[in-house]
C-alpha cells in the first residue's frame, strides 16, 4: 500500500498531509476565508497560491496530498506541480470520486457540488481523474459516504473498485455527517471474492466532533490506513474564532490554537495521516507545528471536554456560508 511510503518517513511532520479543498476553487465554507484569500480568485491566481502551499509543505516533510473532483481543479493544480517537479517521487497522492463541482467557478452559486455514488459517475470521475493524475494517483476514495449511500450495497460498483484495485490502486472511502460511525463499520463489513474492499478511510474528527474515533480506532485495528479530515472544524479551532478553553492552553504552549488542536488529534494511535487545510503559507507552517506540541493530561482533559453532540456539530457545520 502507497502509506508504506510515509511509514519509512522520519520527519515529524510525515504523519500531517495537506488537503487542497481550501485553494482548489473560489468557495468554500472555512471561516476567515475573506482574509486568508486575495480579492483575485482567478484560476491562476488558485494555482499560484497551490504552488507555493505544495512547496512549502514539501519542503516541511508533509508527504500526503488530499484532492477531489469536487474541490474545483485541486488534481489540475497538483498535477502541474508534480509535473514542475519530476524529482519528487516520495509522496502519496489521494483523490475522491463521488462529488462534482457545479459552481463554474464562482463563490455565490446556488449549488457548489452534487453528490452522486453510483457506478457510472465513478466511470466518468474516474477517466477524468486518470486523464489528470495518471501513474501518480494512489488512492480513491468514495467521498461522504453516509449510512444510506449506496455505495455500501452497489455490488456491481465493488466488483469495478476491486479491478482497480488489482491494478494496483488503493480503493478507500471518506465519511461526514452524524452517523460516521455507522458508516464506517458497514464500509468495513464490504467484501469482494471474501476479501475487504477498502484500504483507507477518512473522516472527520476534530476536537468538536469525536464520535467517529471508536470507530476509526476499529479501522485501524482491521489494516486501514486512517486519513483524518476536517481536525480544524473549518477554523472553528483556529484563532480568533477558537473556543476559549482552546485558546488557554495555546498560550500555555506559546503556539497557535491550530497547532494544538492537531496535535490533540495527531496523538491518537489510530491516526495515520492528519490532513491540514491550510489556504497561506503562514496558515500552513502553524499548522505544522502541531508535531512539536507536548500536552499533559490536565490540558487534554480541558481540550476533550469541548467536544459537541454530534448532529448538533454537524448542523452548524450546514450553516456555514460559501465565502
Amino acid at each position: 500500500m502507497p502509506f508504506a511510503r510515509l511509514a519509512s518517513a522520519t520527519t515529524p511532520t510525515c504523519h500531517l498531509g495537506l488537503g487542497l479543498a481550501a485553494v482548489g476553487r473560489p468557495g468554500y465554507i472555512n471561516l476567515g476565508r475573506e482574509q486568508d484569500l486575495p480579492s483575485d480568485r482567478s484560476v491562476e491566481a488558485l494555482r499560484q497560491r497551490t504552488r507555493e502551499l505544495l512547496d512549502a509543505a514539501y519542503a516541511q516533510g508533509v508527504r500526503y496530498f488530499d484532492v477531489a473532483r469536487s474541490y474545483g481543479r485541486s488534481e489540475e493544480f497538483l498535477v502541474g506541480w508534480l509535473n514542475a517537479r519530476p524529482e519528487i517521487d516520495d509522496v502519496v497522492v489521494g483523490s475522491k470520486w463521488g462529488y462534482a463541482y457545479t459552481a463554474g467557478w464562482t463563490t455565490d452559486a446556488e449549488q457548489h457540488e452534487v453528490k452522486d455514488h453510483s457506478a457510472a459517475t465513478y466511470e466518468r470521475q474516474r477517466a477524468e481523474t486518470a486523464a489528470l493524475l495518471g501513474e501518480r494517483l494512489d488512492l480513491y476514495q468514495i467521498h461522504s459516504v453516509t449510512p444510506d449511500s449506496p455505495a455500501l450495497t452497489d455490488k456491481e460498483l465493488h466488483a469495478r473498485l476491486a479491478e482497480a484495485a488489482s491494478e494496483g490502486l488503493t480503493i478507500g472511502f471518506s465519511t461526514s455527517g452524524p452517523a460516521q460511525a455507522d458508516a464506517i463499520r458497514a464500509a468495513l463489513a464490504v467484501t469482494v471474492d471474501g476479501e475487504p474492499l477498502f484500504r483507507t478511510v477518512q473522516s472527520t474528527y476534530n476536537l468538536l466532533e469525536t464520535s467517529a474515533g471508536p470507530a476509526l480506532a476499529e479501522a485501524h485495528d482491521a489494516g486501514l490506513a486512517v486519513i483524518v479530515k476536517e481536525g480544524m472544524a473549518n477554523g472553528r479551532l483556529a484563532d480568533p474564532y477558537a473556543p476559549e478553553a482552546l485558546k488557554a492552553v495555546a498560550e500555555q504552549t506559546s503556539l497557535g490554537s491550530d497547532a494544538v488542536a492537531l496535535a490533540v488529534v495527531l496523538r491518537r494511535p489510530w491516526a495515520d495521516v492528519v490532513l491540514s487545510g491550510a489556504a497561506t503559507t503562514a496558515q500552513l507552517a502553524s499548522n505544522l507545528h502541531a508535531a512539536a506540541v507536548d500536552l499533559d493530561e490536565d490540558q487534554l482533559a480541558r481540550l476533550e471536554a469541548l467536544a459537541e453532540e454530534p448532529r448538533a456539530y454537524w448542523e452548524r457545520r450546514g450553516q456555514l456560508p460559501w465565502h
